[in-house]
């Protein structure tokens, strides 16, 4: 089996793109902005951005802000190309020239967590990635829970509140109330990053903010605990690189809501890979494809009673 891949974290606002072996080191990484465009353009760009030390990558895994569809590589991704569901591994495969595995970013920073991270070795675990959004990579007993429809982990949707108000129809009451856009609104500014600022520095109404974040968050992560009863719930995504002013007042909210046999038997812990964890998600997919490929050879070299000798 090879000892490279080719690594692509395609974010909303720019693509990572890595040579990274298989004990996860990062050999050379290109970053680009990614633009609205079609997926031919988007693949054909990341071909362009390939780092050196990735000519002897047998396999890419790549990840995207969206719905994948496991069985046709089909992909639903609004904030790349708007709300058609196109064929983007068939236009990966083609522009690279490499078999392509694709997953949702959520679902990657899982597997990478899983991999290299907080989570390593743990057969039960939740990623949860709180931003602009909120979304969960689930992996139970595991295997990552898809759905029926490939939606599993759109736990933005969870429903919180009692009376439904306008703004959930568009990104659902857990995310309307709890990522990054909330905090802001709370805060009486433009952006998370300024509340947060402001927060740290002594600010009442950003503090409270904050408190009210968190209580929110810890709401959804209850509700994800009793479900799904996890070894571990990991905090990513961009407003949590301060997880520091929330996850006291996440524990307590989990703690007092969550069921108590599950509560106890968790934990929750900031991610360990931050920005990378998509990223070698993204690795761990095509190694985990390289591996089953190699597994499978060898199942019909012995079928047909040949040997690498033989060959």
């Amino acid at each position: 089996m090879k000892e490279r891949v080719l690594a692509v974290d395609i974010g909303g606002t720019k693509v990572s793109v890595a040579a990274i072996d298989i004990e996860g080191r990062l050999i050379a990484q290109k970053k680009f902005l990614v633009e609205n465009s079609s997926p031919i353009a988007l693949a054909r760009a990341i071909a362009r951005q390939i780092p050196p030390g990735a000519s002897e990558a047998a396999a890419a895994g790549v990840v995207v802000p969206g719905i994948v569809y496991a069985e046709t590589g089909n992909v639903w991704a609004p904030n790349l190309w708007g709300h058609k569901q196109v064929s983007f591994r068939s236009e990966l495969e083609e522009a690279l020239g490499l078999p392509v595995t694709l997953d949702s970013d959520r679902a990657g920073s899982a597997f990478g967590e899983q991999w290299l991270g907080a989570a390593r070795g743990l057969r039960d675990v939740v990623f949860l990635a709180v931003g602009t959004g909120i979304g969960a990579g689930i992996i139970s007993g595991g295997h990552l829970l898809r759905g029926t429809g490939d939606v599993a982990g759109a736990v933005g949707w969870f429903a919180l509140a009692v009376e439904h108000c306008e703004r959930y129809r568009e990104v659902g009451c857990w995310e309307a109330e709890a990522a990054g856009p909330a905090l802001a609104r709370r805060s009486g500014v433009a952006t998370a990053e300024e509340a947060i600022r402001r927060a740290r520095a002594g600010d009442s109404e950003a503090q409270n903010a904050v408190a009210e974040t968190a209580r929110y968050l810890g709401l959804g992560i209850a509700n994800l605990i009793s479900v799904f009863n996890p070894e571990i719930v990991i905090l990513g995504g961009g407003l949590m690189k301060a997880h520091d002013l929330f996850i006291d007042g996440i524990r307590n909210t989990v703690y007092q809501w969550a069921q108590p046999v599950a509560a106890r038997q968790m934990r929750i812990e900031p991610s360990r890979l931050g920005e990378h964890a998509a990223l070698l998600g993204a690795a761990k997919l095509a190694f985990d494809f390289l591996k089953e490929r190699h597994v499978g050879n060898e199942i019909l070299r012995k079928d047909h009673g040949t040997s690498d000798k033989d060959s």
